[in-house]
C-alpha cells in the first residue's frame, strides 16, 4: 500500500506513436485547431447536481419526486443491474483494489464515507474514523499525490471558470468513492488527488497520468476510475495529446484495466480559450482520455427502473424522460459523450459489431458501454466538504456549498460503478484483466448479446441545436455503446477471458 508521504516519482516514458497518429490532425478534413497554450485542464464530469438535505440521514424518495427526480440507493442500483447474484456467490471484489484519481479531493472524504455506509447499510471500510480494523475488511486510502492536503482556492491564473474549484471537486470525490464501494462492497479503494496549482501552470493531466504510472509500475491497484475529461480539440497538438498516453500502455501490458467517463457534453464540446468565453468546437467532437483505445469509454444513460427496489420499470414517477418513454428501463442520456475520434484509428476490436449498430467507420468509436448518469435518474451522495454555507446554495459558477445529502449526475458516475464490477471480475478471475475492450466487443458480437447486456435503442446525444448528434440504436451506438451491464451475466464472462 501507498505511504501518506509517497515520493513523487514517475517515470519518463518514450513517447507513443499510435498508427501513425502523430501526423493526423484534429477535427474533420481541413479543420484548425483553436486550442492555444500547452494543455486544457482535466474537467470533472458531473454535469448536474440537487442538493436534497443537510441531514447526516438520507432524503426519502418523496423529497426526490418533488424535485423533479428519482435518486437510487446502492440496494435499488444493484437490483437495476442484477449484482445479487454475484453478492449471493460470494463476489462482492474481495482482494482487489481500485483506484480512483481526482483533483484536490474531499478532506472529509473518509468521514463522510462512514455515514454513507451506516446510513446505505453498506460494510465500512478500515480507514474510515472509528472504524476497527480486521483481516477481512476492505480498506480506504486517500494519497496526496502532490503532498497537498486542502485546496481552498482556486490557483492563479484560473480565471473563475469553475474547472478547478474545490468544492465540485469534493463533490466528484465523493461520488467516485462512495459508488464505486457501492458495486464492489468488499473492494479496497485507493483514492489519488492531485493539486493542479502545482503544475506551474501546465494543467491538471500531467500530475494525474504520472499517479496512475506510479500506481501501474507499483501494482497498487488492478482497476483505475478516471471521472474527467477534455476534448481532443482542447490540446494543442495530437503529440501533446499522446505523450500523456504512458500509464495507459502500461496498464494494458501489467493487467491494469483503465477506465473513463465519456463526457457530459453530447457531441458538443468547447475549447478553453478564450478562458472566460469559451468558443463551441463546431463540430461533433469527443473527450479523452474515454476516445482512447486503451481505456474503456463509459457513456450514459436515464435509468427509468424503480427507485426504491430496482426490479422493475417504473414509468410513472419523475423525470419526465421516464414517463414519455413507457416500459423502457433505460434512455439514451442526452449529454452522454460518444461519438468518433478525430485521433486515434479505429481499433481492431471495433472491426465487429453486433447486428444493426452504427457503423464504425476509419476512427475510434466512443463510448464502448454505459451506466446510469443523468442526474434526474441519478445517485445519492453525502458530502460534507462545502460546510461553509447553509440552505441549499449552488454557489456560482458551478460550485456546490452546501454539506450534505446531494443527487449526483455525470458519466463519473458511470465511470467508477463500472470500476466496481470490473473489480468483482478480477477477484472471479484471481488476476487483473487489463484492456477489456476485445471481450466486451467479442461477446456483444456474439450470439448471446441480449444475455450480458441491456440494448439501450431510445434516446439521442445532441445538446446543441448547431452540433449534429447521434441517436441510441440496436446494438453499439455513439451514445450508450454496447449498451449498459447485465451483471449476473456478463461479469463471469468478462473473468473468463
Amino acid at each position: 500500500m501507498f505511504h501518506q508521504n509517497v515520493r513523487q516519482t514517475a517515470r519518463r516514458v518514450a513517447a507513443f506513436a499510435f498508427a501513425g497518429a502523430s501526423v493526423l490532425g484534429f477535427g474533420p478534413a481541413g479543420a484548425g485547431i483553436a486550442a492555444a497554450g500547452g494543455l486544457p485542464p482535466p474537467v470533472p464530469s458531473i454535469v448536474e447536481y440537487q442538493f436534497l438535505s443537510g441531514s447526516t440521514t438520507p432524503p426519502s424518495e418523496g423529497d426526490c419526486f418533488s424535485v423533479g427526480r428519482r435518486c437510487f440507493t446502492p440496494t435499488s442500483m444493484q437490483n437495476s443491474y442484477n449484482l445479487g447474484p454475484l453478492y449471493g456467490a460470494g463476489h462482492e471484489g474481495q482482494g482487489v483494489t481500485v483506484a480512483i484519481i481526482d483533483s484536490f479531493g474531499n478532506p472529509n472524504m473518509a468521514s463522510d464515507l462512514a455515514n454513507f455506509d451506516t446510513q446505505m447499510g453498506l460494510p465500512h471500510m478500515c480507514g474510515e474514523p472509528g472504524v476497527t480494523c480486521t483481516p477481512d475488511m476492505p480498506t480506504f486510502q486517500h494519497v496526496y499525490w502532490n503532498g497537498v492536503t486542502q485546496v481552498k482556492a482556486p490557483p492563479p491564473g484560473s480565471n473563475g471558470t469553475g474547472t478547478q474549484t474545490r468544492n465540485i471537486w469534493a463533490l466528484e470525490t465523493s461520488l467516485d468513492v462512495e459508488w464505486a464501494h457501492s458495486i464492489a462492497p468488499q473492494a479496497n479503494i485507493l483514492l489519488m488527488t492531485t493539486n493542479p496549482a502545482e503544475t506551474l501552470g501546465v494543467q491538471g493531466f500531467p500530475p494525474m497520468m504520472n499517479a496512475e504510472q506510479f500506481i501501474v509500475d507499483h501494482h497498487e491497484a488492478t482497476v483505475i476510475s478516471q471521472s474527467f475529461a477534455a476534448a481532443e480539440e482542447t490540446f494543442a497538438s495530437t503529440q501533446s495529446l499522446l505523450n500523456l498516453r504512458h500509464a495507459f500502455i502500461s496498464a494494458a501490458s501489467d493487467g491494469v484495466t483503465v477506465l473513463a467517463a465519456s463526457g457530459d457534453g453530447g457531441t458538443a464540446n468547447t475549447y478553453f480559450t478564450p478562458v472566460k468565453n469559451p468558443a463551441t468546437i463546431p463540430f461533433p467532437s469527443v473527450e479523452w482520455p474515454a476516445s482512447d483505445p486503451l481505456v474503456t469509454g463509459v457513456g450514459g444513460t436515464y435509468l427509468c427502473t424503480d427507485p426504491t427496489t430496482g426490479t422493475s420499470v417504473d414509468s410513472a414517477d419523475p423525470p419526465a424522460r421516464c414517463v414519455a418513454n413507457p416500459g423502457v428501463r433505460e434512455v439514451g442520456w442526452i449529454a452522454s459523450g460518444g461519438g468518433f475520434s478525430h485521433v486515434f484509428p479505429r481499433p481492431s476490436y471495433q472491426d465487429t459489431l453486433p447486428t444493426g449498430s452504427t457503423p464504425i467507420g476509419d476512427m475510434r468509436g466512443v463510448p464502448d458501454v454505459a451506466y446510469q448518469a443523468s442526474a434526474l435518474t441519478g445517485v445519492l451522495v453525502y458530502d460534507t466538504a462545502p460546510g461553509d454555507a447553509q440552505g441549499g446554495l449552488n454557489c456560482s459558477p458551478g460550485n456546490p456549498c452546501s454539506a450534505g445529502w446531494y443527487v449526483v449526475g455525470g458519466t463519473s458516475s458511470s465511470c467508477p460503478q463500472w470500476a466496481g464490477l470490473v473489480a468483482i471480475a478480477d477477484q472471479i478471475a484471481g488476476r487483473g484483466l487489463g484492456l477489456i475492450n476485445p471481450t466486451l466487443y467479442t461477446l456483444a458480437s456474439g450470439p448471446d448479446y441480449g444475455t450480458y447486456f441491456y440494448d439501450v435503442t431510445t434516446g439521442n446525444n445532441q445538446t446543441d441545436p448547431g452540433i449534429p448528434g447521434y441517436p441510441a440504436t440496436t446494438g453499439w451506438d455513439p451514445v450508450t455503446g454496447l449498451g449498459t451491464p447485465n451483471a449476473a451475466t456478463l461479469v463471469p464472462k468478462l473473468a473468463g477471458h
